[in-house]
């Protein structure tokens, strides 16, 4: 049943590919075809391991109702390989401008795109490409990041595992970088940076034992059929020791700003009530011994005048003789 079902199929993606070929082979002697009405900015990218995206943009003098149509084919030698977007992202007039893929697997030959067009009033020249999928790949970040850190020794050991790619699972395929800041200034300048190739582990010696690091890491490829773009970073991995303030000084802290606050809010409350003045009495002046006489004769004034002069010198003499 599956051989009876296959084979139908094939022929099918051959007839569908011959044809297309056809037309190609014609496009090649089109002089009829409109200067300008081949596509322009074409380009694709494979990230999250399988999913391809492919954008482009209208030719600059196709005509309004001009749509486009993108074919690809991982290998040239199998027809049955060829096939047309299924799925298309448009633009605000309706046309064609990229194409999502889903499952594409990269292999080491070249594979191939072509994009061809058709309008009411013009024929549409055509755009086609040879591309090595690998080197439109965007690397995912190493994963499974870990730092482990020898309190007595002063330095942190780094491991990691390589990005996850569908055509490769060897270690010596890739370099990476790896990038270290202090986490209380993360905007900050680097701290320390290291390219490691064909590794998967690094010993990183801490400057400064009581600060927390942010770490993060990226990867591009080295040998084998593997993007030598750098690829997405990893999301920060935190390690290290924050420096603490002890617990007595912790104490010390708040027991201070209790007492700043009750002595404030003390004064305030004396201010408002009146309790300042019965703390705080004023103290009295001096009374006037001849403020408020009844009696302002001056002879008897001038009499009681002496009469205190007269004390204070007996007072006096007092205190010579007991000196």
């Amino acid at each position: 049943m599956k051989k009876e079902m296959t084979a139908p199929l094939t022929l099918i993606f051959m007839t569908q590919w011959m044809l297309l070929i056809t037309q190609l082979c014609v496009g090649w002697h089109c002089t009829d075809c409109m200067n300008g009405s081949a596509i322009e900015n074409f380009s694709c990218v494979i990230y999250n391991i399988s999913l391809m995206n492919c954008t482009w943009q209208p030719g600059r003098d196709a005509p309004g109702d001009t749509q486009y149509f993108l074919y690809w084919q991982n290998s040239r030698n199998r027809y049955e390989d060829a096939m047309e977007c299924e799925l298309y992202v448009k633009d605000e007039n309706g046309r064609n401008t990229g194409c999502m893929f889903q499952n594409v697997s990269i292999e080491p030959e070249k594979a191939y795109f072509l994009v061809n067009g058709s309008s009411k009033d013009a024929l549409i020249q055509f755009y086609d490409e040879y591309i090595q999928l690998y080197k439109i790949e965007k690397l995912m970040p190493p994963s499974n990041i870990t730092v482990n850190c020898d309190e007595t020794k002063n330095y942190c050991i780094i491991q990691w595992q390589q990005p996850q790619i569908s055509h490769s699972n060897k270690d010596n395929c890739f370099k990476y970088e790896i990038n270290i800041k202090y986490k209380d200034n993360p905007e900050g300048k680097t701290k320390y940076t290291s390219i490691q190739e064909w590794a998967n582990s690094h010993t990183f010696q801490r400057s400064n034992t009581r600060k927390k690091y942010l770490l993060k890491m990226r990867a591009a490829g080295s040998a084998c059929f593997v993007s030598p773009a750098w690829g997405e970073w990893s999301a920060p991995v935190e390690f290290g020791n924050e420096e603490i303030i002890s617990s007595s000084v912790w104490i010390l802290l708040v027991v201070a700003i209790a007492t700043f606050l009750v002595v404030i809010g003390a004064i305030l409350f004396c201010k408002r009530t009146g309790c300042w003045k019965a703390a705080f009495p004023q103290i009295p002046e001096p009374k006037q011994v001849l403020r408020g006489l009844p009696d302002t004769n001056p002879k008897l004034m001038e009499s009681k005048i002496q009469s205190i002069t007269s004390e204070n010198e007996e007072i006096i003499l007092i205190t010579d003789v007991v000196k």
